[in-house]
């Protein structure tokens, strides 16, 4: 029997059109054998903040289901049939991953495409540590030989022997990521214009690297987009959000992982927490050197993917802003804490990588 919350009926009843529990509860029961998801009440996961994401509950457990947002959605954005065939090619390999349970792919149940996952058990961390969870400096350093680790785990798999080698194209992954997030930009950039944007998209295409291998790369690899195991802080449980996952630079995934991180001599990252900046945290040299001596990459090209990760996810919240002032994340609110201004002087430390 499932702990009774006490939110429940009034969250469901808050998010009904979004979910949908008379339709989707149904389809989880007969995907599931279980009857008792006839009925599931809702809870919103606050945190996620491109798709949505939500607790269902029943007497059968607790299951995670995955949305886009309301409203208007940009072009290949949003794509959770995708994101639910990765999660299967990657069930059993060394990424740990939930089990899909349900997908509707054409959107028939809620009028977008949505699918079911079990829920995995364990910590997500994002702004603070639960009390007497990773205290020591040793631990916080395993939480992050982990994340690495798993960060490892998918570069070496062979795209083809899971299922996925059609997940993008083979060559042409940076060329085309500048162009994505520049049009990305152009369209959701209604409440946060940067005139630096531009010079940033300008010089990473005039010093863009060759992509010395093509790998599944996670696209958001993150500490708070994984789920580790509650009694140790070194095992990761469980990576999530994989929409943006495709065939491409896995020196893109650590320049991101990198940039969310965080260093103390740099602006914050506006909509990410920032717990790993704090002291006793390892800094990101540590996690370059345990990536590099894993894989053999090469520290010296950094910079720039770290630069590109700048623009990348500059692009990306002017999205999240630009949605979240239309009305279309649940009614969640993301800039709270002057991200406009933060996200100016981002582009700005970017900039200073490229010189």
């Amino acid at each position: 029997m499932v702990e009774e919350n006490p939110n429940a009926a009034s969250d469901t009843e808050k998010y009904w059109d979004l979910v949908r529990p008379d339709v989707v509860g149904p389809a989880i029961a007969e995907a599931t054998g279980e009857q008792a998801w006839t009925n599931p009440s809702a809870e919103l996961i606050a945190g996620g903040k491109s798709n949505l994401t939500f607790t269902l509950r029943s007497d059968a457990g607790e299951v995670i289901l995955r949305r886009p947002p309301s409203g208007k959605l940009l072009p290949s954005a949003h794509d959770m049939a995708r994101e639910a065939r990765i999660l299967k090619g990657l069930a059993g390999s060394d990424v740990p991953v939930p089990k899909v349970l349900h997908v509707d792919a054409d959107g028939d149940g809620l009028g977008v495409p949505y699918y079911v996952m079990a829920k995995v058990e364990g910590r997500v961390i994002r702004d603070e540590l639960p009390a007497g969870y990773a205290d020591s400096d040793a631990e916080k350093a395993q939480i992050a030989d982990a994340l690495i680790d798993a960060l490892v785990a998918l570069h070496r798999i062979d795209p083809e022997e899971v299922g996925l080698g059609d997940l993008g194209k083979p060559t042409g992954y940076l060329e085309r990521q500048l162009e994505r997030w520049q049009k990305q930009s152009a369209k959701a950039a209604e409440h946060v214009q940067l005139d630096e944007f531009g010079e940033l998209a300008r010089k990473l295409e005039a010093t863009r690297p060759e992509t010395p291998t093509t790998r599944i790369v996670h696209g958001d690899f993150r500490l708070d987009n994984c789920i580790l195991d509650a009694s140790d802080p070194g095992a990761v449980r469980a990576v999530l959000d994989w929409e943006l996952s495709t065939l491409g630079d896995p020196l893109a995934d650590l320049g991101l992982s990198l940039l969310y991180w965080g260093d103390s001599a740099a602006p914050p990252v506006p909509l990410v927490p920032s717990i790993t900046n704090r002291p006793g945290w390892p800094r990101p040299a540590h996690l370059i050197d345990r990536y590099c001596s894993a894989t053999g990459a090469d520290p010296a090209l950094l910079d720039w993917y770290i630069a590109f990760s700048v623009f990348k996810f500059t692009a990306i919240a002017q999205g999240v802003f630009t949605r979240a002032a239309a009305g279309d994340m649940a009614g969640q609110s993301f800039d709270d804490g002057g991200g406009r201004e933060l996200l100016r002087e981002l582009v700005a430390t970017g900039l200073d990588k490229l010189r």
